[in-house]
């Protein structure tokens, strides 16, 4: 870290008496552990405080926004309660529901949200959203009959705003329109993370561009998601507090798929919210199309075994390969034939091992994985505790135990420690 000083300072030290030149050097170093702290509170700040915006509903909840009200009674409170009142029958009538009196509307109601009111000491203006218990008004209201369901999807939705692109990293208007958006009415599954804790840090906009198979399983393992679907949204303003053009793009799955786009503008930022609530809606609608087309499938290299992975990558591999080229043999089937003698069986015993490895970034997760499921007799290897730019750790099951995977891996060219039970493995 460079400081400096200004000239007045360095005069005050060089000619003035002792006890200037005291002072000149009392400041400096308030100003040196000022900046110390600053510093130290960066540092903190990157995982620390208000980040993404909690769902207002989950699924099983049934909710309408947009209800606006103004309703005069004789004083301030009567006229909030006649105004809640008022909402609910008309959300009501939106979802389509009977004719039915509002005590037993106001008995179906979960809660209500408010998204802005003015109370004055006769009148309510507002504008609010109501949200309804799907046990209870699902029997009047909603869509009948058996409906496909898409599988758990990761919401990942990406702002691209003033040249930088965010998810979490702050309290961004993509993310919040995300998390007010009503998800009961539509049949894909979607999982909205809140971006708290270490969410940030894992789901951000790079995510987005990685094609490590391993890194999207260990993420989505997390959320208990089977893939991912990634809206993007970028904003460009005219002028400071003047129109704003939008572009939003559908895409999804760890090779970023493209689903649709579409454009839309908003005359003002007071207008903004407005806009990306439809937006989410217009969204909700390409995934909803590529789900009833049969694209909306999860992934299989996300959840299936290795051996269908290695098939997959064959059959990629034979499409790139040029002509002319060698022919790739496929995966051998494997054969049973009935024989009277029994085949051998293996006695040596299995055990579980931890294996701890350096873990600068996903491409490291891959190396280390791949190296301990390649040693012969390794049953299973999954990570335990993943650290990015740390030290992460991995189960493994090893037939022979530790001592046969150690000499394994020293053949690969690993360097291999052992202590405390656990193995250390480094390049």
């Amino acid at each position: 870290m460079a400081l400096t000083f200004s000239p007045k300072i360095r005069r005050v030290a060089g000619s003035a008496p002792a006890s200037a030149r005291r002072m000149a050097l009392v400041a400096g170093g308030a100003a040196i552990l000022a900046l110390g702290a600053a510093g130290g509170y960066r540092l903190v700040a990157q995982v620390e405080g208000d980040r993404g915006i909690a769902p207002l509903a989950n699924s099983e909840d049934i909710q309408v926004n947009g209800i606006k009200v103004d309703v005069t009674a004789k004083t301030g409170a009567d006229a909030r309660l006649e105004g809640w009142k008022q909402a609910e029958k008309e959300a009501w009538k939106k979802l389509g529901g009977p004719d039915m009196p509002v005590e037993a509307i106001d008995a179906m109601v979960s809660s209500v949200v408010i998204g802005q009111e003015q109370v004055g000491p006769r009148r309510y203006i507002a504008t609010l959203g109501v949200i309804f218990n799907k046990a209870r008004a699902g029997q009047y209201v909603g869509a009948g009959g058996a409906t496909i369901r898409s599988a758990p999807m990761l919401v990942l939705p990406v702002l691209y705003s003033g040249g930088v692109q965010q998810v979490f990293e702050v309290r961004g208007p993509w993310q919040r329109a995300w998390a007010e958006f009503q998800a009961s009415q539509s049949p894909i599954d979607y999982v909205r993370p809140v971006g708290a804790g270490g969410e940030s840090l894992i789901l951000t906009a790079g995510q987005a561009s990685r094609r490590s198979r391993l890194w999207w399983r260990n993420v989505l393992n997390q959320f208990d998601a089977a893939d991912v679907l990634i809206p993007y949204a970028r904003l460009e303003r005219q002028w400071p507090g003047g129109p704003i053009h939008a572009t939003f793009t559908a895409r999804y799955g760890p090779d970023n798929t493209f689903l649709g786009t579409f454009e839309m503008d908003a005359g003002s930022e007071q207008e903004l919210p407005g806009m990306l609530e439809k937006a989410v809606q217009r969204m909700d609608g390409l995934y909803r199309d590529a789900l009833s087309g049969g694209q909306l499938r999860p992934d299989p290299t996300l959840t299936t075994s290795g051996q269908v992975l290695d098939r997959a990558f064959a059959e990629l591999r034979t499409k790139l390969m040029p002509k002319g080229g060698a022919p790739i043999e496929a995966l051998p089937q494997q054969v049973i034939v009935p024989s009277s003698t029994p085949s051998p069986t293996s006695t040596a015993p299995v055990e579980t091992v931890s294996v701890q490895f350096a873990s600068p970034d996903a491409a490291a997760v891959d190396a280390a994985l791949a190296a301990v499921r390649g040693v012969p007799g390794v049953r299973g290897a999954a990570t335990m505790s993943l650290a990015v730019g740390g030290t992460s750790v991995m189960r493994v099951t090893v037939e022979g135990g530790s001592e046969r995977l150690a000499s394994a891996l020293r053949g690969q060219g690993w360097k291999v420690t052992s202590g405390g039970g656990a193995l250390r493995i480094t390049r």
